[in-house]
């Protein structure tokens, strides 16, 4: 049971290295953390219901996979093709393009979401 326990540890230590990797070294990550920030500190202002909550964070959970996703793949063909080869940029561009539309899509869902209550916030001091 120790050996369970301590082998999971381990395993979290593994996941939190390739979490700050992805911090550091992929610009792409900084623009996620920055509008991961200001969609939770919105949601959190605009008093949001738990099931617009469950659907922004399964939305934010989407794009971060595929941004690690991403980085996982760019480093093993990195690793497995050092010199440029065709097939190399194929890899890289497919994973590139999971990112953008799953950035996309989050970009739907927070407007269908958000758009409601931050129009109703903001629309009386449009209308007279």
């Amino acid at each position: 049971m120790k050996n369970l326990f301590l082998s999971r540890i381990h395993a979290f230590g593994h996941a939190f290295r390739g979490w700050w990797y992805v911090i550091r070294t992929q610009r792409n990550a900084w623009i996620h953390t920055l509008v991961t920030t200001l969609v939770i500190l919105l949601a959190l202002w605009l008093r949001l219901p738990a099931r617009d909550w469950a659907v922004l964070f399964v939305t934010i959970a989407l794009v971060w996979t595929a941004e690690f996703l991403n980085s996982a793949l760019e480093a093993v063909v990195d690793l497995a093709s050092p010199h440029h080869h065709p097939l190399a940029k194929v890899g890289k561009d497919v994973g590139a393009a999971a990112v953008l539309i799953a950035a996309l899509t989050s970009i739907f869902v927070g407007l269908l979401i958000l758009g409601p209550p931050l129009w109703g916030k903001f629309a009386p001091l449009f209308v007279k």
